[in-house]
């Protein structure tokens, strides 16, 4: 597993763990009460909001009575490396690119702005100062540099395939000024020229919809990754993971409408260059 994804693996390693749990037939009550330490550990380990220590792994191996526990101490051991994102302190950290890195397939809708993996470095610094009008330059500048880094996805050899769905007002809205729309509408024109990119606009004229307030994204892996599928949604109130069979229907069901609604992929390119020339 070596070069493995940390991200990924832990999930990997949260899954296996809850599994282990439902077999042995133990709640999270009593495998907290056997080791000593509290339901909300044992809760963030197997939903992988808390990275479990090698001595973790090793005492739940022993609880659930795994004979050979080296698999799934390797996974521990892969889990507590840093993907690059994982670098520094800065409070933005976001365990997301690890995820895109891994995915087959990544659907987003947004509703007012042009997803990060779309956004130029002037637009992502004016939409990051936007949100935090007090942020030190430093850091608004190391935000920026990461959200054009987790680009690279899109780059590399075996990209995802990935399909947005824009709500029409992110294409009117005024973000850093005049000619940085028009430079970042000019963008997402250009990489939708990409044979795994898709854009489609959901217009004005849909009026009301599914996910009218709500943007979500929907990472897609290979079955055999051992890792299921999941909606990611972030939120003034923080970050958002589901992952339940029947959250995964009801948002592939709510993408299905979007896909239905919006605006073909090339009368979406369109509109998004008739934009960026308006405000030239």
């Amino acid at each position: 597993m070596a070069g493995a994804n940390p991200t990924l693996r832990q999930r990997q390693l949260a899954n296996r763990l809850r599994d282990l749990r439902h077999d042995s037939g133990m709640s999270i009550a009593e495998v907290a009460e056997a080791l000593l330490c509290s339901a909300a550990k044992i809760s963030r380990i197997e939903t992988a909001q808390r990275r479990a220590s090698l001595r973790d792994v090793r005492d739940l191996c022993r609880l659930y009575g795994v004979e050979d526990p080296s698999e799934l101490m390797a996974l521990a051991k892969d889990a507590r490396e840093q993907g690059w994102w994982q670098d520094g302190e800065d409070v933005d950290f976001r365990p997301i690119p690890g995820l895109e890195n891994d995915a087959i397939a990544i659907s987003e809708f947004e509703t007012t702005t042009i997803p990060g993996l779309l956004q130029t470095e002037d637009y992502a610094r004016a939409v990051i100062q936007g949100f935090l009008p007090q942020i030190d330059p430093s850091v608004l500048e190391d935000r920026v540099a990461y959200r054009m880094k987790r680009q690279n996805v899109l780059r590399k050899a075996k990209p995802p395939r990935y399909w947005v769905l824009l709500d029409e007002s992110a294409l009117h809205r005024h973000i850093g000024g005049e000619q940085v729309m028009a430079d970042q509408l000019g963008q997402v024109a250009e990489m939708a020229a990409a044979p795994h990119v898709t854009v489609q606009v959901v217009p004005y004229t849909v009026g009301a919809h599914m996910a009218l307030d709500s943007a979500f994204m929907l990472l897609e892996f290979d079955p055999s990754a051992g890792v299921a599928d999941t909606v990611y949604m972030d939120t003034l109130a923080g970050q958002i993971f589901q992952e339940k069979p029947a959250q995964l229907a009801r948002f592939r069901e709510v993408l299905n409408q979007l896909r239905a609604v919006a605006l073909s992929p090339k009368d979406s390119i369109a509109l998004v260059r008739q934009r960026s020339a308006a405000f030239r």
